[in-house]
């Protein structure tokens, strides 16, 4: 007990002189960064289990690319289950003066069987939940599409072949997904009126959806009779996997945000370690005075590590509160993106933010605090005989270990946690050794007559006594701003890099859902209001079922990319003209040859690892069409013009049912043309590209701010580092410095040297930050955007600046009262 209550005395008199703030520092952060992300992910995730039905409108969902058989609905309804159908599709929503893409959904007067939809009489106005679903003839409209259209509640618009009279403003889907149909504003009407507007015809996407609710064992039971009888397109929902595209996007995103914590956790670990090193040879003199007092080895060893587990407890519990703090902000923006409001979290990330704090100490603190119990009694009156050793490698080998579990644990995967492990100690080794390299050219250039007067000599030469430290500054500082030069400005730049690959010409549009018999009215459409007559192309869907023979199941590829594109229906075309935009790579483009082939896209034959004459197989529609592929073709898919996976020969696919594709560009000026084109025909559907990239470029942009704000706790701890760096050689700096001023130095010198020690440490880490976020974003280009990019100069230049700025004034801050120091009281200090 009395051990105890000397741990918690020392703990308090330490925090008071300031010897723990640095330490504290580092875990808050550490512990924040990982907390405010384990907050967030744990708040989005209960939000997804309290209101799994709500998500699929039901208990139970089974969505297709086609209508489901009757057989479904009646054995559902044969079990005692409550069924509402739904259909959802993209379609063009227009009044005599404007048209808007959006998301359509036909919806049975039961729906939703769980969950609701809330509307209200029109915009800024209370709303509440529905109590019926649209009526014949009614459309319901979110807040987007009444301020596109400029319409309000009683107004008419058109949706294919009717006219939809305006009944109230959507303003909450509890099954609302998260794909590009929830992007788009929102049309809901009755089921009822679908096959009168006229909107599916063959060839057209839309997901049919059967939504069931009742007892959990009759629906347990029609899900094992489903399961037995899906066909390739089809799939099903529980409550377990509701909304599978979120649960799979919040697990990337958890991953990514808790591995780019982990960055700040360590640069936190370096600073623990740096802090901790200087607590201990602070303390020798004060644990061989309790020696002397007749405390024992064990004793003083005891009220040591028990002031740390104290202090541990307290700033890991700060650090928690801090991220409980910062995950506030957070999840309001994420709640923009998801359109839902998040729970309140649970206290589990605050346990393992806790638990990652405690791990950093007993890594790093602890076998500096084991050495600190082998101080003799002797250092009590010669001070140079109770020194103890210089940390050894074994110490540094415990704090690697600790970090490496820490990494693992927060992987999950031990290959993944392997590859990140070996990613981040080959990034600190590239920066350490760019820096030393740098820093020791520097220090090596003080003999020049050119700075061999003045400050920059000395500061020149400190760099060279302390190279280690000055070596851990710069990498630490060069890791945090590389991660935000990267989201900023690297990111920036390549925005604007793929925006400037599209030609100026390219086209703005797409029309989609064109029927055969409107190809020439539609041409004709284009001339008379002054366009020219785009290529209009067929489009038929089809699934590929067989290569060489060998069926393709989704299930034998490991590639998630590869698993989606065999589960999904292709989109096929056919023609004897090779489509401007592509080069054949290999092969024969097959002209007007009539006999059975097909060209595929270079990239999607990589994807399948098809080569020229392998056979594939299609079905469409019912039927199976097989042929070689006798070409491979590249493609520019930035020219945004209707490019295709597969283009068979002519004579192949005419017979099959298809509808017609194709592009324009569209004057600025031009913008009445959409609303007459959908009034003539009011079964297309134009696709503004757009708008569809600027809504998911703003969408982006949250997401990014988030991630941005977490590596912000890296970029703190690159400081805390260089503080903690710079207070662990306080106590030689001191000497130096008062060495200097007894020998004749006056303030200025003294002054110009620690700033050009400063100036040149953080110009360092600056143009390591600047250089390594050019090379990593040149890298992401060449080899993830495939696309050609020539980083700019500037950005590097500014870090080169920022981080000398910073670098100065953090410095400053911790040295600038050595210089009012009296040497003399210096000297006595130093013994």
């Amino acid at each position: 007990m009395k051990t105890i209550r000397l741990a918690w005395r020392m703990m308090l008199r330490d925090l008071r002189a300031g010897e723990l703030l640095l330490l504290g520092l580092a875990i808050v952060i550490a512990v924040a960064s990982l907390t405010s992300v384990g907050f967030l992910a744990d708040r989005v995730s209960r939000g997804l289990d309290r209101e799994a039905n709500q998500l699929l409108g039901g208990d139970l969902l089974l969505h297709a690319d086609r209508p489901w058989d009757r057989q479904f609905a009646d054995e559902a309804r044969r079990r005692g289950l409550r069924t509402a159908e739904t259909v959802v599709f993209t379609s063009m929503v227009s009044t005599a003066e404007a048209a808007q893409l959006a998301g359509v959904k036909a919806v049975e007067a039961d729906y939703p069987l769980r969950g609701s939809v809330r509307v209200a009489p029109g915009p800024n106005r209370p709303d509440a939940v529905a109590e019926r679903m649209p009526q014949h003839g009614e459309v319901w409209l979110d807040e987007r599409l009444f301020a596109a259209l400029g319409v309000a509640v009683g107004d008419k618009v058109g949706l294919g072949q009717l006219e939809f009279l305006v009944g109230a403003m959507v303003t909450f889907e509890s099954d609302r997904g998260a794909n590009f149909f929830s992007l788009l504003p929102r049309a809901i009407f009755n089921a009822a009126d679908l096959p009168a507007t006229g909107l599916l015809i063959a060839g057209s996407r839309a997901r049919w959806r059967l939504h069931l609710a009742g007892e959990p064992e009759a629906v347990a039971g029609f899900e094992r009779w489903a399961q037995q009888r899906l066909g390739r397109g089809q799939a099903v929902e529980s409550i377990e996997n509701a909304r599978p595209e979120v649960r799979g996007a919040l697990d990337q995103a958890q991953r990514f945000l808790r591995l780019a914590a982990l960055l700040a956790v360590i640069l936190a670990a370096v600073a623990v370690g740096l802090a901790a090193r200087r607590f201990m040879q602070r303390h020798l003199d004060g644990c061989a005075v309790m020696r002397c007092l007749g405390a024992g080895q064990a004793q003083v060893l005891w009220i040591v590590i028990g002031e740390f587990v104290f202090f541990g407890l307290v700033a890991a519990t700060l650090g928690g509160v801090t991220g409980w703090a910062v995950q506030f902000g957070l999840a309001a923006v994420l709640a923009e993106v998801m359109e839902a409001e998040l729970p309140a979290p649970s206290l589990l990330p605050f346990a393992h933010g806790v638990a990652v704090g405690m791990v950093l100490l007993v890594g790093f603190v602890l076998p500096q605090l084991l050495r600190l119990g082998n101080v003799s009694t002797v250092r009590v009156l010669r001070r140079e005989m109770g020194a103890v050793e210089p940390v050894s490698g074994l110490a540094w080998a415990c704090g690697a270990g600790a970090l490496l579990a820490i990494i693992f644990w927060i992987a999950g995967d031990l290959k993944l946690g392997a590859t990140v492990a070996a990613g981040f100690a080959a990034a600190l080794g590239l920066f350490a050794l760019a820096a030393w390299g740098v820093l020791h050219a520097i220090a090596g250039s003080r003999g020049r007559r050119t700075i061999r007067q003045g400050g920059w000599r000395y500061g020149l030469a400190s760099l060279a006594r302390r190279m280690t430290g000055s070596v851990i500054q710069a990498t630490a500082l060069g890791l945090g701003m590389t991660a935000l030069l990267l989201l900023t400005l690297v990111r920036t730049d390549l925005l604007e890099n793929w925006r400037g690959m599209t030609p100026p010409d390219a086209p703005n549009r797409f029309i989609i859902n064109i029927q055969p018999d409107q190809r020439e009215p539609l041409a004709a459409f284009f001339v008379d209001h002054g366009l020219v007559a785009p290529d209009i192309m067929p489009m038929i869907r089809g699934r590929l079922v067989a290569i060489n023979d060998r069926p393709v199941d989704p299930d034998d590829f490991v590639d998630q990319r590869t698993k989606r594109l065999a589960e999904r229906e292709f989109n096929l075309s056919y023609g004897a003209m090779l489509p401007d935009g592509n080069r054949v790579a290999d092969g024969r483009w097959h002209g007007d040859q009539r006999e059975p082939q097909f060209s595929v896209e270079k990239g999607l034959a990589q994807t399948f690892a098809l080569q020229i004459g392998d056979r594939v197989r299609f079905d469409i529609a019912g039927r199976l069409v097989e042929a070689p592929i006798t070409s491979v073709r590249e493609l520019d898919w930035n020219s945004m013009r209707v490019n295709f996976f597969f283009i068979a020969a002519p004579g192949m696919l005419e017979a099959d049912p298809a509808s017609l594709i194709t592009s324009f560009r569209l004057p600025l000026e031009s913008h009445a043309f959409t609303a007459a084109l959908v009034a003539r025909f009011p079964n297309l559907s134009v696709i503004d590209v757009g708008a569809v990239i600027e809504q998911v470029r703003s969408m982006t942009d949250k997401l990014v701010l988030i991630v941005q704000f977490v590596f912000g706790f890296a970029v703190l701890a690159g400081f805390v580092v260089l503080y903690a760096a710079l207070q662990s050689t306080h106590d030689e700096r001191d000497y130096e410095l008062a060495v200097l001023r007894t020998l004749g130095a006056r303030n200025r010198q003294v002054r110009d040297a620690l700033l050009a020690e400063f100036l040149v440490l953080g110009g360092v880490a600056g143009a390591l930050a600047g250089v390594g976020a050019t090379v990593i974003g040149w890298a992401l280009a060449h080899y993830v955007f495939k696309m050609t990019y020539v980083p700019a100069p500037w950005p590097t230049l500014l870090a080169i600046v920022i981080g000398a700025v910073g670098v100065v004034a953090g410095g400053w801050f911790g040295t600038r009262k050595l210089l009012a120091r009296p040497p003399l009281a210096s000297l006595r200090a130093a013994g």
